[in-house]
């Protein structure tokens, strides 16, 4: 939480000092692909950041159609609101209608871009989150508990033996990886060919298949959602595409080979 906190007050003085650097700017904030407010400058609202989110969501859907797109502009009578995609997170600021876009959008590819990398390197945050394991307590001292006590705990029980639902053997393909990206592209998101996502559900009795694991040649391992590939032109070449979130979570480049194997829980 703490990291967290410094992380959001890092943006937050980042953002206000574009403001100062930029007066055409009026607000200014940040958030991330499911819709998490970052941070924002002192002047923005948070009903306001709400409510502009919840907007841009049916450009998200039709977006995804696509492959995503690389940012968006919305022209107003009064100003104009821009969204860019920066590092996985969407900034979004407001001008006035006479702003220079050209300067604007100088400052903020320049200042957040080097925000966010230190940012990484002080506060790294893994690509997935980790739970921790539950804390066990006694309910009384361990010196307090009778000794018969401690030998029935010590000798384990019979586990019951349950039938095995699903094959044993979970399949591997080698994939070779390729770029997608663009705003509104999730981050936490690969794209396979359709026909495997189905070959594995048909395996699975018709299960489901929404989650794979990703493993490099050198044993570093990602897990991510997985959806189809959206363009018929890249079907059947054996490819994954891929977030560079996860490219960089696994520090591989597009045209290297991975293995990918289906979540079945």
């Amino acid at each position: 939480m703490e990291n967290e906190d410094a992380y959001s007050f890092a943006l937050k003085n980042a953002l206000n000092e574009i403001q100062n650097i930029c007066p055409d700017i009026k607000s200014s904030f940040m958030f991330r692909e499911d819709g998490t407010i970052v941070a924002a400058d002192e002047s923005t609202e948070e009903k306001m950041m709400v409510r502009f989110i919840d907007s841009l969501d049916c450009i998200m859907e039709k977006a995804e159609t696509i492959g995503g797109v690389d940012g968006v502009l919305f022209e107003g009578s009064e100003g104009r609101a821009n969204v860019s995609c920066v590092n996985g997170l969407y900034l979004v600021t407001i001008t006035t209608k006479n702003a220079d876009m050209n300067y604007v959008n100088t400052v903020t590819r320049v200042l957040i871009p080097t925000v966010l990398k230190l940012l990484t390197k002080t506060h790294p945050a893994p690509l997935k989150s980790t739970i921790p394991s539950p804390k066990i307590e006694l309910e009384k001292p361990l010196d307090e508990v009778p000794s018969e006590e401690i030998a029935k705990v010590e000798e384990p029980s019979q586990p019951e033996i349950k039938p095995q639902t699903m094959p044993l053997d979970v399949p591997v393909n080698q994939l070779i990886v390729e770029n997608i990206g663009g705003l509104l592209v999730a981050s936490d998101t690969v794209r396979i060919d359709g026909d495997i996502l189905s070959e594995w559900e048909r395996m699975f009795e018709g299960k489901k298949i929404e989650e794979i694991e990703i493993e490099t040649f050198d044993g570093k391992t990602v897990r991510s959602k997985v959806k189809p590939i959206k363009d018929a032109k890249f079907s059947g070449k054996g490819l994954v595409q891929m977030p560079e979130k996860i490219q960089l979570a696994l520090e591989i480049r597009k045209g290297e080979l991975v293995r990918v194997k289906p979540v079945v829980e």
